[in-house]
């Protein structure tokens, strides 16, 4: 399973395109980022919450729902440290959505976040998971973490397929 979308928009108009395209999706819409939920793990519940973010805590709500499974749409000013901040935040889990546009068919190696970039360039130079996480700076479960974020940006099951897709995607040196 992919991990739940993040979106971080400018609008109302365009969160709510996103909610309705989440909701017939199957996703279950819920205002607010705080989780009751006594399991930490949400993801099976499809639960895409939403709201406006406009301060520190908000935000930190924010990423803890995402952390633990939730899809998360926040509003807030693009211009705000709050937003720099969110979007930073919701980088280190996975691929941030600025646009309520449909996700890009292509996945490019921008949706990555740099430590699953650096992963997989050093898989692409022959080293073996244990050897980029340890160059990386990473526990061995942080690092397969990040390459299966990784493989289901790309879409696909292995981690050859996924070495092999960021090198067609990468830019060119």
């Amino acid at each position: 399973m992919s991990d739940p979308p993040r979106y971080v928009l400018d609008t109302g108009a365009d969160a709510t395109a996103v909610l309705r395209r989440l909701a017939r999706a199957g996703w279950t819409t819920r205002e607010g980022f705080a989780l009751t939920d006594a399991a930490w793990d949400v993801t099976a519940a499809r639960l895409a919450l939403y709201g406006r973010v406009a301060d520190a805590d908000t935000v930190g709500l924010a990423v803890l729902a995402a952390a633990r499974g939730a899809a998360v749409v926040a509003i807030c000013d693009p211009a705000s440290d709050v937003a720099h901040a969110l979007v930073d935040d919701l980088g280190r889990l996975g691929p941030v959505h600025r646009q309520a546009e449909t996700e890009p068919a292509q996945p490019a190696t921008g949706d990555l976040v740099p430590e699953q970039r650096a992963l997989l360039e050093r898989l692409a130079n022959g080293e073996t998971i244990a050897a980029a996480a340890a160059a990386e700076f990473l526990s061995l479960r942080t690092a397969n973490r990040r390459i299966a974020q990784a493989r289901a940006v790309f879409g696909v099951r292995t981690t050859r397929e996924a070495v092999l897709a960021y090198l067609r995607q990468r830019p060119r040196r």
